[in-house]
């Protein structure tokens, strides 16, 4: 992949730097291949869970005049929820920003969040294959997601496809237009190139590739730019690499420091002139200086979005922006960093953070929810919140067209075909093994 070589840092040296579980003397990774499905149901769960709980604060605040300017702080944590900008009533979701649970007996319901990666993993199963060409990612697209004139559904009377910015731009240059990604993320035909889309949907790629980012890049390089082009492609990959390392996350180290060793990684194979590194670098620089997580997010509303540092333009771009850019990919990716390091990897105060830090709040409370939710496993995550927690998932909330008995799908199943396509991957991509019930990767 370009940015891995930009680097020509070779695997053995790039997991001595991120402190990750190292390849054996042979040269390989092994993986247990069962304790993964617990992980991949982890990821199911922990992002369903922490993408509904951000729901309820998405677009509250996002700095500037009037009420959507007073920005959340760890003390509105069970208190009455905000209306969005621009709206007069709390969220429909829940008038108390809590954890929103779906417990046994009931569905988890899809969410733009999760739902395009599940498109992504029915298409690699059914293709039977690791990459995906364009033409079966806008086939997969047009096959499972509605166009505004065939959906059911309905939101105040109007149609709905549940697309929004540069997902919605990208799905219409493929129906109308039969254009494929990258064309589709291209800024001569998607204006929302830089908006947040893609860090939301193709962090499962990461898990596909276990130890192997390059290999996790190689797979999501189309997926990204679908809807993303430079910096907002960098911020999905920052995502996709953690994802991948976190399979191969060293044992003896703490959560916290597994989280910022990986988050290391990522930095490492990110462009460094691009303002996703700075965003990161200046984030990090809050935590190690010891301010709250609060402080740290103002400081980044007021260096990215009044100051516009580090080459970060949004707000004076001339363009028509809706909330000031509060979908854009630079500043949700910031306020991500903002709670993944001061949430030291812990699920609950991760999530919290992420909640209460402002602008999309559920996007990177789902991903890093997806994240640790994997990294801690399915039984653990129940385990913490002392709750049986549903594993059923409705994918026909917002999409359609699955081999299903009314789109209920569970996150063990789900963990499964996830299974599938590391085997595929293994064997066939870095020409590893099965052996038993473990994988061997080749580290490089």
């Amino acid at each position: 992949m370009q940015i891995l070589k930009s680097l020509g840092l070779p695997m053995l040296v790039l997991f001595a730097a991120a402190g990750c579980s190292a390849p054996n003397e042979s040269g390989e990774i092994t993986i247990d291949r069962e304790q993964y499905l617990d992980r991949m149901e982890g990821f199911w769960l922990g992002q369903s869970l922490a993408n509904w709980t951000g729901l309820v604060t998405e677009a509250d605040k996002i700095g500037g005049e009037g009420p959507a300017g007073v920005f959340y702080t760890r003390d509105d944590w069970g208190g009455p929820d905000q209306p969005r900008y621009g709206g007069s009533q709390p969220s429909r979701v829940s008038p108390i920003i809590t954890w929103i649970v779906r417990e046994e007996g009931e569905i988890w319901g899809s969410d733009d969040d999760t739902d395009i990666e599940y498109i992504y993993q029915h298409l690699l199963q059914q293709h039977e294959r690791s990459i995906l060409s364009a033409e079966q990612i806008r086939d997969g697209w047009l096959s499972h997601i509605y166009s505004d004139d065939n959906s059911p559904h309905r939101v105040r009377g109007q149609p709905e496809n549940f697309l929004w910015v540069s997902n919605q731009r990208a799905f219409d240059l493929m129906y109308e237009q039969g254009l494929l990604p990258p064309a589709t993320s291209d800024p001569e035909n998607n204006e929302h190139y830089d908006m947040i889309d893609a860090q939301l949907t193709t962090e499962v790629f990461g898990l596909y590739a276990p130890g192997r980012p390059d290999m996790a890049l190689k797979m999501a390089y189309l997926p990204v730019r679908v809807t993303a082009h430079d910096e907002a492609a960098l911020a999905a990959e920052f995502y996709i690499i953690m994802h991948s390392l976190a399979a191969v996350a060293d044992p003896a180290q703490s959560r916290k420091e597994q989280i910022h060793d990986m988050a290391a990684q990522a930095r490492a194979l990110t462009r460094d002139d691009s303002y996703i590194a700075k965003m990161h670098d200046f984030v990090l620089s809050r935590y190690q200086a010891g301010v709250s997580w609060e402080q740290a997010r103002d400081d980044v509303y007021q260096r990215y979005q009044v100051e516009e540092q580090d080459g970060y333009n949004l707000s004076d771009s001339g363009r028509t922006l809706s909330c000031n850019g509060c979908f854009a990919a630079g500043i949700n990716f910031a306020a991500s960093m903002v709670s993944l390091y001061f949430g030291e990897g812990e699920y609950q105060e991760t999530v919290k953070i992420a909640v209460l830090a402002g602008w999309d709040s559920d996007n990177p409370a789902a991903t890093w929810g997806g994240l640790i939710g994997f990294m801690s496993g399915g039984k653990q995550l129940e385990a913490e919140f002392g709750i049986a927690m549903s594993e059923r998932f409705n994918i026909n909330a917002t999409r359609y067209g699955f081999p299903l008995e009314d789109g209920i799908d569970t996150f063990p199943a789900m963990a499964v075909t996830g299974r599938g396509i590391v085997d595929r991957v293994v064997v066939e991509e870095l020409e590893g093994s099965i052996d038993g019930n473990m994988w061997r990767i080749p580290a490089q």
